[in-house]
Protein backbone atom coordinates (compact mmCIF):
# COMPACT_ATOMS: atom_id res chain seq x y z
CA UNK A 1 0.00 0.00 0.00
CA UNK A 2 2.83 2.36 0.90
CA UNK A 3 4.63 1.44 -2.32
CA UNK A 4 1.52 2.18 -4.40
CA UNK A 5 1.09 5.58 -2.70
CA UNK A 6 4.70 6.55 -3.50
CA UNK A 7 4.39 5.42 -7.12
CA UNK A 8 1.20 7.47 -7.60
CA UNK A 9 2.87 10.47 -5.92
CA UNK A 10 5.92 10.20 -8.20
CA UNK A 11 3.82 9.93 -11.36
CA UNK A 12 1.72 12.97 -10.41
CA UNK A 13 4.65 15.06 -9.21
CA UNK A 14 5.99 17.87 -11.34
CA UNK A 15 9.68 17.79 -12.19
CA UNK A 16 11.73 19.15 -9.29
CA UNK A 17 13.51 22.33 -10.37
CA UNK A 18 17.00 22.24 -8.89
CA UNK A 19 17.90 25.62 -10.39
CA UNK A 20 14.90 27.54 -9.01
CA UNK A 21 16.63 28.51 -5.76
CA UNK A 22 19.87 29.60 -7.48
CA UNK A 23 18.08 31.71 -10.12
CA UNK A 24 19.18 34.92 -8.37
CA UNK A 25 22.73 33.64 -8.48
CA UNK A 26 22.47 32.96 -12.22
CA UNK A 27 20.89 36.37 -12.89
CA UNK A 28 23.78 38.09 -11.11
CA UNK A 29 26.30 36.11 -13.16
CA UNK A 30 24.48 37.27 -16.30
CA UNK A 31 24.69 40.88 -15.10
CA UNK A 32 28.48 40.67 -14.70
CA UNK A 33 28.91 38.96 -18.06
CA UNK A 34 29.76 35.49 -16.77
CA UNK A 35 26.75 33.51 -17.96
CA UNK A 36 26.41 33.22 -21.77
CA UNK A 37 23.29 31.61 -23.20
CA UNK A 38 22.90 28.14 -24.65
CA UNK A 39 25.88 25.77 -24.45
CA UNK A 40 28.26 28.12 -22.67
CA UNK A 41 30.17 29.60 -25.59
CA UNK A 42 30.49 33.32 -26.18
CA UNK A 43 29.31 34.24 -29.66
CA UNK A 44 29.65 37.40 -31.70
CA UNK A 45 26.72 39.23 -30.17
CA UNK A 46 26.00 42.22 -27.93
CA UNK A 47 26.22 40.19 -24.72
CA UNK A 48 29.80 39.19 -25.51
CA UNK A 49 30.68 42.83 -26.23
CA UNK A 50 29.07 43.84 -22.93
CA UNK A 51 30.90 41.06 -21.03
CA UNK A 52 34.30 42.07 -22.40
CA UNK A 53 33.82 45.82 -21.93
CA UNK A 54 32.35 45.62 -18.42
CA UNK A 55 35.00 43.23 -17.11
CA UNK A 56 37.82 45.22 -18.70
CA UNK A 57 36.52 48.50 -17.27
CA UNK A 58 35.46 47.41 -13.79
CA UNK A 59 37.84 44.52 -13.12
CA UNK A 60 41.03 44.93 -15.14
CA UNK A 61 41.42 48.72 -15.08
CA UNK A 62 40.41 49.07 -11.41
CA UNK A 63 42.86 46.34 -10.38
CA UNK A 64 45.66 47.72 -12.58
CA UNK A 65 45.45 51.21 -11.05
CA UNK A 66 45.97 49.77 -7.57
CA UNK A 67 48.72 47.46 -8.75
CA UNK A 68 50.67 50.37 -10.26
CA UNK A 69 50.22 52.35 -7.05
CA UNK A 70 52.15 49.70 -5.09
CA UNK A 71 55.32 51.11 -6.65
CA UNK A 72 54.68 54.43 -4.87
CA UNK A 73 53.89 53.04 -1.40
CA UNK A 74 56.20 50.02 -1.10
CA UNK A 75 58.08 51.59 1.84
CA UNK A 76 54.90 52.26 3.89
CA UNK A 77 53.88 48.96 5.56
CA UNK A 78 50.44 50.15 6.68
CA UNK A 79 49.52 51.58 3.26
CA UNK A 80 51.02 48.54 1.54
CA UNK A 81 49.00 46.03 3.56
CA UNK A 82 45.91 48.26 3.31
CA UNK A 83 46.12 48.06 -0.47
CA UNK A 84 47.34 44.47 -0.68
CA UNK A 85 44.50 42.79 1.19
CA UNK A 86 41.92 44.31 -1.20
CA UNK A 87 44.13 43.97 -4.26
CA UNK A 88 44.68 40.27 -3.54
CA UNK A 89 40.93 39.70 -3.71
CA UNK A 90 40.67 41.63 -6.97
CA UNK A 91 43.53 39.71 -8.61
CA UNK A 92 42.01 36.47 -7.34
CA UNK A 93 38.62 37.39 -8.81
CA UNK A 94 40.23 38.13 -12.17
CA UNK A 95 41.88 34.71 -12.28
CA UNK A 96 38.74 32.96 -11.05
CA UNK A 97 36.67 34.72 -13.72
CA UNK A 98 39.10 33.49 -16.37
CA UNK A 99 38.83 29.85 -15.29
CA UNK A 100 35.09 30.21 -14.78
CA UNK A 101 34.62 31.34 -18.38
CA UNK A 102 37.18 28.83 -19.67
CA UNK A 103 35.21 25.93 -18.14
CA UNK A 104 31.77 27.34 -18.94
CA UNK A 105 30.90 24.42 -21.24
CA UNK A 106 31.53 22.02 -18.36
CA UNK A 107 29.27 24.10 -16.10
CA UNK A 108 26.44 24.11 -18.65
CA UNK A 109 26.85 20.32 -18.98
CA UNK A 110 26.40 20.03 -15.21
CA UNK A 111 23.21 22.10 -15.38
CA UNK A 112 21.84 19.68 -17.98
CA UNK A 113 22.82 16.65 -15.88
CA UNK A 114 20.60 17.99 -13.07
CA UNK A 115 17.58 17.48 -15.33
CA UNK A 116 18.20 13.72 -15.54
CA UNK A 117 15.35 11.64 -14.16
CA UNK A 118 17.65 9.74 -11.79
CA UNK A 119 18.47 13.01 -10.01
CA UNK A 120 14.81 13.68 -9.23
CA UNK A 121 13.40 12.97 -5.73
CA UNK A 122 11.40 9.73 -5.76
CA UNK A 123 9.43 10.16 -2.53
CA UNK A 124 7.98 13.01 -0.45
CA UNK A 125 10.78 12.43 2.07
CA UNK A 126 13.43 12.93 -0.61
CA UNK A 127 11.74 16.10 -1.81
CA UNK A 128 11.86 17.46 1.75
CA UNK A 129 15.57 16.56 1.95
CA UNK A 130 16.21 18.46 -1.29
CA UNK A 131 14.22 21.50 -0.15
CA UNK A 132 16.04 21.58 3.19
CA UNK A 133 19.42 21.57 1.41
CA UNK A 134 18.33 24.36 -0.93
CA UNK A 135 16.97 26.46 1.96
CA UNK A 136 20.21 26.11 3.88
CA UNK A 137 22.23 27.17 0.82
CA UNK A 138 19.91 30.16 0.37
CA UNK A 139 20.43 31.27 3.99
CA UNK A 140 24.20 31.08 3.52
CA UNK A 141 23.92 33.07 0.27
CA UNK A 142 21.90 35.80 1.97
CA UNK A 143 24.38 35.94 4.87
CA UNK A 144 27.26 36.38 2.44
CA UNK A 145 25.38 39.12 0.60
CA UNK A 146 24.80 40.95 3.90
CA UNK A 147 28.46 40.80 4.98
CA UNK A 148 29.77 41.74 1.54
CA UNK A 149 27.14 44.47 1.22
CA UNK A 150 28.12 45.84 4.63
CA UNK A 151 31.76 46.08 3.56
CA UNK A 152 30.77 47.87 0.34
CA UNK A 153 28.57 50.38 2.18
CA UNK A 154 31.23 51.25 4.75
CA UNK A 155 33.89 51.51 2.07
CA UNK A 156 31.65 53.93 0.20
CA UNK A 157 31.03 56.20 3.17
CA UNK A 158 34.06 55.97 5.45
CA UNK A 159 35.81 59.02 3.90
CA UNK A 160 32.65 60.97 4.73
CA UNK A 161 32.36 59.67 8.31
CA UNK A 162 36.09 60.02 8.98
CA UNK A 163 36.13 63.65 7.83
CA UNK A 164 38.69 62.95 5.11
CA UNK A 165 36.36 63.76 2.23
CA UNK A 166 37.60 67.36 2.23
CA UNK A 167 41.12 66.00 1.73
CA UNK A 168 39.97 64.33 -1.51
CA UNK A 169 40.57 60.89 -0.08
CA UNK A 170 39.43 57.96 -2.23
CA UNK A 171 38.12 54.70 -0.72
CA UNK A 172 41.04 52.79 -2.34
CA UNK A 173 44.63 53.90 -2.88
CA UNK A 174 45.26 53.89 -6.63
CA UNK A 175 47.22 55.66 -9.35
CA UNK A 176 45.45 57.53 -12.16
CA UNK A 177 46.96 59.45 -15.10
CA UNK A 178 45.15 62.60 -13.97
CA UNK A 179 44.78 64.73 -10.85
CA UNK A 180 42.16 63.22 -8.53
CA UNK A 181 42.54 66.10 -6.05
CA UNK A 182 40.17 68.39 -7.94
CA UNK A 183 36.49 68.40 -8.86
CA UNK A 184 34.80 66.84 -10.77
CA UNK A 185 37.56 64.26 -11.41
CA UNK A 186 37.59 63.34 -7.73
CA UNK A 187 33.83 62.66 -7.63
CA UNK A 188 33.94 60.70 -10.92
CA UNK A 189 36.84 58.56 -9.67
CA UNK A 190 35.11 58.01 -6.33
CA UNK A 191 31.95 56.71 -8.03
CA UNK A 192 34.02 54.61 -10.45
CA UNK A 193 35.87 52.90 -7.59
CA UNK A 194 32.64 52.00 -5.83
CA UNK A 195 30.95 50.67 -8.98
CA UNK A 196 34.07 48.61 -9.73
CA UNK A 197 34.11 47.22 -6.22
CA UNK A 198 30.43 46.24 -6.39
CA UNK A 199 31.07 44.56 -9.77
CA UNK A 200 34.09 42.60 -8.48
CA UNK A 201 32.22 41.63 -5.29
CA UNK A 202 29.29 40.31 -7.36
CA UNK A 203 31.65 38.25 -9.54
CA UNK A 204 33.48 36.77 -6.59
CA UNK A 205 30.46 36.07 -4.40
CA UNK A 206 28.29 34.53 -7.11
CA UNK A 207 31.05 32.31 -8.49
CA UNK A 208 31.78 30.89 -5.03
CA UNK A 209 28.14 30.40 -4.07
CA UNK A 210 27.47 28.62 -7.38
CA UNK A 211 30.36 26.25 -6.63
CA UNK A 212 28.85 25.65 -3.18
CA UNK A 213 25.49 24.95 -4.84
CA UNK A 214 27.06 22.28 -7.06
CA UNK A 215 28.51 20.58 -3.98
CA UNK A 216 25.14 20.89 -2.26
CA UNK A 217 23.51 19.09 -5.22
CA UNK A 218 26.06 16.28 -4.95
CA UNK A 219 25.45 15.90 -1.21
CA UNK A 220 21.67 15.86 -1.75
CA UNK A 221 22.03 13.05 -4.31
CA UNK A 222 23.92 10.96 -1.77
CA UNK A 223 20.99 11.56 0.60
CA UNK A 224 18.62 10.24 -2.08
CA UNK A 225 20.85 7.22 -2.72
CA UNK A 226 21.01 6.34 0.99
CA UNK A 227 17.23 6.65 1.30
CA UNK A 228 16.73 4.37 -1.73
CA UNK A 229 19.17 1.80 -0.33
CA UNK A 230 17.45 1.73 3.06
CA UNK A 231 14.07 1.07 1.38
CA UNK A 232 15.12 -1.44 -1.26
CA UNK A 233 12.43 -4.01 -0.47
CA UNK A 234 9.61 -1.46 -0.26
CA UNK A 235 10.45 0.10 -3.62
CA UNK A 236 9.04 -0.65 -7.06
CA UNK A 237 10.20 -3.87 -8.78
CA UNK A 238 12.38 -6.73 -7.59
CA UNK A 239 15.13 -6.38 -4.98
CA UNK A 240 17.78 -7.02 -7.64
CA UNK A 241 16.26 -4.49 -10.04
CA UNK A 242 16.07 -1.80 -7.36
CA UNK A 243 19.66 -2.44 -6.30
CA UNK A 244 20.91 -2.16 -9.89
CA UNK A 245 19.17 1.21 -10.16
CA UNK A 246 20.98 2.32 -7.00
CA UNK A 247 24.33 1.26 -8.48
CA UNK A 248 23.57 3.22 -11.66
CA UNK A 249 22.54 6.24 -9.56
CA UNK A 250 25.80 5.99 -7.59
CA UNK A 251 27.80 6.02 -10.81
CA UNK A 252 25.91 9.11 -12.02
CA UNK A 253 26.52 10.90 -8.71
CA UNK A 254 30.25 10.18 -8.91
CA UNK A 255 30.29 11.36 -12.53
CA UNK A 256 28.51 14.57 -11.54
CA UNK A 257 30.83 15.10 -8.55
CA UNK A 258 34.00 14.49 -10.56
CA UNK A 259 32.83 16.78 -13.37
CA UNK A 260 31.99 19.43 -10.77
CA UNK A 261 35.44 19.09 -9.21
CA UNK A 262 37.02 19.36 -12.65
CA UNK A 263 35.06 22.57 -13.32
CA UNK A 264 36.26 24.47 -10.25
CA UNK A 265 39.59 22.74 -9.60
CA UNK A 266 41.78 25.77 -10.38
CA UNK A 267 39.29 28.20 -8.83
CA UNK A 268 39.34 26.41 -5.49
CA UNK A 269 43.13 26.10 -5.55
CA UNK A 270 43.53 29.86 -6.13
CA UNK A 271 40.94 30.67 -3.45
CA UNK A 272 42.57 28.58 -0.77
CA UNK A 273 46.07 29.65 -1.77
CA UNK A 274 45.24 33.28 -0.96
CA UNK A 275 42.66 32.86 1.81
CA UNK A 276 45.14 32.50 4.69
CA UNK A 277 47.06 35.54 3.44
CA UNK A 278 43.85 37.59 3.15
CA UNK A 279 42.78 36.63 6.65
CA UNK A 280 46.18 37.57 8.08
CA UNK A 281 46.24 40.92 6.24
CA UNK A 282 42.72 41.69 7.45
CA UNK A 283 43.67 41.06 11.08
CA UNK A 284 46.74 43.27 10.69
CA UNK A 285 44.65 46.09 9.22
CA UNK A 286 42.29 45.91 12.18
CA UNK A 287 45.25 46.28 14.51
CA UNK A 288 46.62 49.47 12.90
CA UNK A 289 43.53 51.53 12.03
CA UNK A 290 41.45 53.54 14.50
CA UNK A 291 38.73 51.34 16.08
CA UNK A 292 35.03 51.90 15.29
CA UNK A 293 35.64 54.29 12.40
CA UNK A 294 34.00 53.77 9.03
CA UNK A 295 37.20 52.23 7.68
CA UNK A 296 37.43 49.89 10.68
CA UNK A 297 33.84 48.68 10.12
CA UNK A 298 34.48 48.12 6.41
CA UNK A 299 37.50 45.93 7.23
CA UNK A 300 35.46 43.99 9.83
CA UNK A 301 32.74 43.24 7.28
CA UNK A 302 35.38 42.39 4.67
CA UNK A 303 37.14 39.96 7.01
CA UNK A 304 33.82 38.36 7.94
CA UNK A 305 32.97 37.95 4.25
CA UNK A 306 36.36 36.31 3.57
CA UNK A 307 35.84 33.86 6.44
CA UNK A 308 32.25 33.13 5.38
CA UNK A 309 33.38 32.53 1.81
CA UNK A 310 35.94 29.92 2.86
CA UNK A 311 33.52 28.39 5.36
CA UNK A 312 30.90 28.09 2.62
CA UNK A 313 33.20 26.10 0.33
CA UNK A 314 34.53 23.91 3.13
CA UNK A 315 31.12 23.23 4.68
CA UNK A 316 29.41 21.93 1.54
CA UNK A 317 32.51 19.95 0.53
CA UNK A 318 32.47 18.43 4.01
CA UNK A 319 28.79 17.56 3.53
CA UNK A 320 29.72 15.61 0.38
CA UNK A 321 32.42 13.76 2.35
CA UNK A 322 30.07 12.85 5.22
CA UNK A 323 27.03 11.88 3.13
CA UNK A 324 29.02 9.79 0.67
CA UNK A 325 30.45 7.98 3.70
CA UNK A 326 26.90 7.09 4.80
CA UNK A 327 26.30 4.87 1.75
CA UNK A 328 27.77 1.61 3.22
CA UNK A 329 25.75 2.09 6.42
CA UNK A 330 22.57 2.65 4.40
CA UNK A 331 23.06 -0.76 2.73
CA UNK A 332 23.30 -2.48 6.13
CA UNK A 333 20.12 -0.65 7.22
CA UNK A 334 18.24 -2.24 4.30
CA UNK A 335 16.48 -5.60 4.54
CA UNK A 336 19.46 -7.27 2.84
CA UNK A 337 18.95 -10.60 4.62
CA UNK A 338 15.91 -11.27 2.42
CA UNK A 339 17.79 -10.57 -0.80
CA UNK A 340 18.84 -13.46 -3.07
CA UNK A 341 22.34 -14.81 -2.47
CA UNK A 342 23.77 -13.41 -5.74
CA UNK A 343 22.38 -9.95 -4.84
CA UNK A 344 23.98 -10.17 -1.39
CA UNK A 345 27.33 -10.90 -3.04
CA UNK A 346 26.90 -7.84 -5.27
CA UNK A 347 25.99 -5.77 -2.22
CA UNK A 348 29.22 -6.85 -0.51
CA UNK A 349 31.22 -5.72 -3.54
CA UNK A 350 29.34 -2.41 -3.59
CA UNK A 351 30.04 -1.87 0.13
CA UNK A 352 33.75 -2.41 -0.50
CA UNK A 353 33.57 0.06 -3.39
CA UNK A 354 31.96 2.70 -1.15
CA UNK A 355 34.38 2.32 1.76
CA UNK A 356 36.30 5.36 0.53
CA UNK A 357 33.99 8.41 0.65
CA UNK A 358 33.97 10.88 -2.22
CA UNK A 359 36.24 13.85 -1.46
CA UNK A 360 36.44 17.27 -3.10
CA UNK A 361 40.03 18.20 -3.88
CA UNK A 362 41.99 21.23 -5.05
CA UNK A 363 44.47 20.16 -7.73
CA UNK A 364 44.73 16.83 -5.86
CA UNK A 365 46.93 18.63 -3.32
CA UNK A 366 44.49 18.80 -0.41
CA UNK A 367 40.90 17.91 0.44
CA UNK A 368 38.19 20.42 1.23
CA UNK A 369 36.70 19.88 4.66
CA UNK A 370 36.10 21.66 7.96
CA UNK A 371 39.55 20.54 9.04
CA UNK A 372 40.98 22.43 6.06
CA UNK A 373 39.02 25.50 7.13
CA UNK A 374 40.61 25.41 10.59
CA UNK A 375 44.07 25.02 9.05
CA UNK A 376 43.50 28.11 6.90
CA UNK A 377 42.41 30.12 9.94
CA UNK A 378 45.51 29.03 11.84
CA UNK A 379 47.76 29.91 8.91
CA UNK A 380 46.08 33.33 8.67
CA UNK A 381 46.80 33.96 12.35
CA UNK A 382 50.45 33.03 11.76
CA UNK A 383 50.70 35.59 8.93
CA UNK A 384 49.14 38.20 11.22
CA UNK A 385 51.70 37.46 13.94
CA UNK A 386 54.50 37.79 11.39
CA UNK A 387 53.22 41.17 10.15
CA UNK A 388 52.87 42.38 13.74
CA UNK A 389 56.46 41.40 14.40
CA UNK A 390 57.74 43.19 11.27
CA UNK A 391 55.65 46.27 12.07
CA UNK A 392 56.98 46.53 15.64
CA UNK A 393 60.54 46.55 14.35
Amino acid sequence: MLETKYVIWFLDMEEFNWKLTINVNIVMLKVVGLWPEENGSYKLNWYTVYAICSNMLFQVVHTLTQLINLGFIYDDLQALTGTSFVLSTELLTLLKSYYFVKNMRVLKKLMLMLNDNSFQPKTPKQKILAEDSLKFWKRIYISLCVTAGGALVFWAVFPIFDGSLGEYRLPFLAWYPYDTQSSPLYEITYVYQMISNVFICACNLDMDTLIAALNMYTAAQFDFLCDNLRNLESGEGSFDGQFRKCIAHHRQILSFGKTTNMFYNYIIFLQFFTSALLFGLTLFQLSVITPWTGEFCSVVFYGTAVMAEIFLLCWFSNEVLIKSGNVPYAIFESDWTRAPLDVQKNMNIFVLRCQRPFKITAMNLFYLSMETFLKIMRAGWSYFALLQSVSSK
